[in-house]
């Protein structure tokens, strides 16, 4: 079965003419007349950023999905290609009514007109796994109902399997493979992806972040409505915000987009550092702005969780990196096991130090992160430090906030936003504020406890003193066992002096 998706994959590339994105440059360069000339059948008269968005389109989900993640890394991409792949955020070719109407009779057992008042069978917004529409609940409720596409879940599971078999033979053929530990990247990518195939379970990560931020002057997050969610179907509170990506509807609104920018970096450290839950597919199809200048959250397939010590480990790193504290970044790396524990520090410090120095007190606008990310890859390689897959939607979730950050504002300085967060956050941590919050959250632990631990004593004490007269009896045993051996013994020896005095 994998061997037809490649073929498809193939097919399709070479139809769109994705070969001339590789024949451009390099030393291939020579092949592009001669193959432009023996297919001449293909039409390509089509701009490339057009028709690398509708290869993607054909592919199916994981590869719309990696045309999003691509379309925030402007500093990246050339800007026609980065236009036309931002149209994959939410411009995604429909499913038709039809379709849609049959699951929704389907998964409620009911016509449309007996569980909606209103149903809009247009859609209102169309993506890469399901597509969105409006509708009225029969108590006056607007509502945004989502239906996941149709026979999804095979077409996902293929590309799964050959983006496996591909970080396979990676790790099998690359020396640097086996580090960069892609099969279980992929196998944390699939996770996500059956999470987002579960509206139910997408409908309890929104009911989460909700919680999260009840209130919030920062994020609105939608209410979800149980009652009419399903495995396939998802029904929330509608909300209505411009899309973040279009700026000058913001500007006319009154927006102050510099302020707009700070905010998002914050909400991001918050779900991060705070919450340690967070919106892992942040792209600008997902994000909108309210009138009262909050963000507005949608699409809550894909989300991110950090253990404590994840949560630790990366605010050491965030904070000395913002204090250029090289030394503490390269020391904290070692001890978290990241980095082999003979790694000499200092080098590695020296290395950091060569790539990130040159970045700071710069706007996004004169910083490459592309080149900076590969120079810490090559640093990362040079040190063999392994790459943590529980990490990885952290990482894509850090590349969109950059992205939206330079669109909104280009000069932003992302580190003088970010380090009193982290300050803050370190200090409640450590130290006196530290230790209050962590036995405030211990205290019902203690309470039930306490009052059991002189009992809990008792236990412990007269276990041990069973164990120590279980020892001592042993102990007698086996010295009395060894005494009747020595008594047989010289019992047998007189025996033997006896007899032979007889026979004498």
């Amino acid at each position: 079965m994998r061997i037809f998706r490649l073929l498809k994959i193939q097919s399709v590339a070479f139809r769109f003419g994705l070969d001339e994105f590789f024949l451009s440059h390099g030393p291939l360069r020579f092949l592009k007349k001669p193959i432009k000339w023996l297919t001449f059948w293909r039409n390509l008269d089509r701009p490339r950023g057009e028709r690398l968005r509708l290869a993607l389109e054909a592919l199916g989900p994981i590869f719309v999905k990696f045309g999003q993640m691509l379309s925030t890394r402007r500093d990246l991409l050339p800007h026609d290609i980065a236009d036309e792949l931002a149209k994959l955020q939410d411009q995604v070719p429909p499913f038709s009514s039809e379709i849609v109407l049959t699951i929704l009779e389907k998964a409620y057992g009911q016509k449309i007109d007996e569980v909606f008042l209103k149903f809009d069978e247009k859609p209102i917004a169309s993506a890469s796994v399901a597509q969105v529409h409006f509708a009225v609940l029969h108590d006056g409720t607007k509502v945004a109902v989502k239906v996941l596409r149709p026979s999804i879940a095979p077409i996902i599971a293929h590309d799964i399997a050959l983006m496996d078999t591909g970080a396979w033979l990676t790790e099998s053929l690359w020396p640097d493979g086996r580090r960069l530990k892609l099969r279980q990247v992929v196998t944390e990518f699939a996770r996500h992806l059956d999470d987002e195939l579960d509206l139910m379970r997408e409908a309890a990560n929104c009911s989460q972040l909700r919680r999260n931020f009840l209130n919030s002057p920062l994020l609105l997050v939608p209410e979800v409505y149980w009652d009419y969610c399903r495995d396939n179907v998802m029904v929330m509170e509608r909300v209505s915000g411009a899309p973040i990506s279009h700026v000058d509807e913001l500007i006319e609104q009154g927006i102050d987009i510099p302020l707009l920018a700070r905010v998002g970096v914050e909400i991001f450290f918050t779900q991060v550092f705070r919450d340690g839950y967070f919106h892992a597919d942040m792209h600008p199809g997902n994000i909108f702005v309210g009138q009262d200048g909050r963000y507005i959250a949608v699409d809550f397939g894909i989300m991110g969780t950090l253990s404590d010590e994840d949560k630790n480990y990366l605010a050491q790193n965030f904070l000395a990196f913002f204090r250029r504290d090289y030394g503490r970044v390269a020391q904290a790396h070692v001890e978290a096991g990241w980095a082999p524990k003979n790694t000499r520090v200092d080098d590695f410090e020296t290395a950091i130090r060569a790539v990130c120095e040159p970045i700071f007190d710069k706007p996004l606008k004169e910083i490459s992160f592309g080149r900076v990310l590969f120079q810490l890859f090559q640093t990362s390689r040079q040190f063999n430090v392994e790459i943590q897959p529980q990490l990885v939607l952290l990482q894509k979730t850090l590349l969109n906030i950059e992205g939206l950050g330079r669109d909104l504002d280009p000069n932003l300085d992302l580190w003088k936003t970010a380090k009193p967060f982290l300050e803050n956050w370190m200090s409640e941590q450590i130290g006196l504020r530290g230790l209050t919050s962590r036995m405030q959250k211990e205290a019902p632990n203690w309470a039930i406890i306490f009052p059991q631990f002189p009992r809990l004593l008792h236990h412990l004490l007269s276990e041990n003193h069973n164990q120590a007269l279980e020892e001592k009896m042993q102990l007698m045993i086996t010295e009395s066992k060894q005494q009747n051996r020595l008594l047989i013994l010289v019992i047998l020896l007189l025996i033997a002096l006896l007899l032979w005095q007889i026979l004498l």
